[in-house]
């Protein structure tokens, strides 16, 4: 079942990168497995998928010392208090949002001697639930991380699209992460590198490669819905 859906999503991501003329090698999929049990992720790495995303820093832990061959990252609202349990094996953190979140990030990493690969997160929707930072914000934001930070290296941005039914209605706020990924890439900063978009989830992440995904995050589709 998990491997059938996989093989289905990477056919679609094929389809569409020979549609909009992009190579399917520079698509990641995210395997979102927030509530997923250990057994069902297994299948889905036996499947080829390793890199997987976790929400909550609990579940993380809970789930890594079951698994091997696991490229982790951190795709929810990440608290401070909580950075210094995943600093040392996080493989890309998606959701900063502050500058108090990357220097906390900064400082730990600094401890161990690791640089710490993030993305920002960017509040395309404007919904007040979403985190992330405020699209007019988010040039000023990376100025500062990239001022006051050494071991954080922001390798691009994230956004989560607000959901509906129709997923065309997501794609003006892909297009926005998108111009502001262009944005920032001309300001050549230290320690920025426009490398990635985190965005597309299960019911959108098409149209998300259409407009210039690099990461796509993606849960039910692969392992049905939650419980």
């Amino acid at each position: 079942m998990v491997s059938e859906n996989i093989l289905k999503i990477k056919q679609k991501i094929w389809e569409v990168c020979q549609k909009v003329g992009r190579n399917p090698d520079e698509i990641t999929i995210v395997a979102v497995t927030k509530t997923v049990p250990v057994e069902k992720i297994k299948e889905a790495i036996n499947a080829g998928i390793y890199d997987i995303g976790e929400n909550r820093v609990q579940e993380l832990l809970e789930k890594r010392n079951s698994l091997e061959n696991v490229r982790w990252h951190f795709v929810g609202h990440l608290q401070t208090n909580k950075v210094k349990y995943i600093v040392n094996f996080i493989h890309l953190i998606h959701s900063v949002d502050s500058l108090k979140l990357a220097l906390e990030i900064d400082k730990r990493a600094e401890k161990i001697n690791r640089h710490i690969d993030v993305l920002i997160e960017v509040n395309t929707s404007g919904e007040k639930t979403k985190y992330g930072v405020k699209p007019e914000e988010t040039i000023e934001i990376v100025k500062q991380i990239s001022e006051n930070c050494k071991f954080v290296h922001i390798k691009g941005l994230m956004t989560l699209a607000a959901y509906s039914p129709d997923p065309e209605n997501a794609r003006p706020m892909f297009k926005m992460l998108k111009n502001l990924s262009d944005e920032i890439a001309k300001l050549n900063l230290k320690n920025v590198e426009m490398r990635h978009l985190s965005m597309g989830m299960s019911n959108d992440y098409w149209i998300a490669i259409e407009e210039g995904a690099t990461i796509v995050r993606i849960g039910t589709a692969i392992f049905g819905p939650r419980k």
